[in-house]
């Protein structure tokens, strides 16, 4: 099930949540991934970034913050968030009728401070 988006008003934190996947989608087409899917929704959740390297699936949870003032990005993937990712990999799989795959759960961190070039850091095998 896919749903489509309001454009994020710029500024806002959606804006940089979407800024922040994009980054991290040019970054994975860049270590040779494909990207299979973005923004993956059902009712339970959404998945950031889907993509593989021909044998593994790749599930990418995308955090990014513009300050410290809420932790760093890869902190907001808490137990609850990650098993949530886990469930949600397996909705996936089933709404796209891939019977079993290998899986990995990757975090990409991205600090985008106001004014300043974005760091990416790319956690593989998070989780």
């Amino acid at each position: 099930m896919g749903t489509s988006r309001a454009p994020d008003r710029p500024g806002t934190p959606a804006a940089l949540g979407r800024r922040g996947e994009d980054l991290a989608g040019v970054y994975l087409r860049r270590q040779g991934l494909i990207v299979l899917e973005r923004n993956w929704r059902c009712r339970e959740g959404e998945l950031d970034v889907l993509a593989t390297d021909g044998r593994t699936l790749i599930v990418c949870e995308v955090k990014t913050r513009s300050g410290r003032g809420y932790g760093s990005p890869a902190e907001a993937v808490t137990r609850d968030k990650r098993n949530r990712i886990r469930g949600l990999a397996l909705r996936w799989l089933a709404a796209r009728r891939v019977a079993w795959c290998p899986m990995r759960f990757d975090v990409i961190a991205i600090d985008h401070p106001p004014g300043g070039p974005p760091r990416l850091r790319h956690v593989v095998g998070a989780f």
